[in-house]
């Protein structure tokens, strides 16, 4: 796969892990994002924390 010489977004950003496993295997991850990405997830993960408590406190109420 080619990667692109300049970033998709001027605030772009990359994070690359390589890792070299037992007998020569490896693996290799790469990751791009924005700001606007990661607030996005942060939303969401909120909302989904949120609603897990709402409904684990309506369950207990309801015993």
């Amino acid at each position: 796969m080619q990667q692109p010489t300049a970033p998709a977004h001027p605030e772009e950003m990359r994070a690359r892990i390589a890792l070299t496993l037992r007998h020569g295997r490896g693996l290799e991850v790469t990751a791009r994002t924005t700001p606007a990405g990661l607030v996005a997830v942060g939303v969401l993960v909120s909302a989904i924390l949120l609603s897990t408590a709402v409904l684990v406190g309506e369950a207990k109420r309801r015993r």
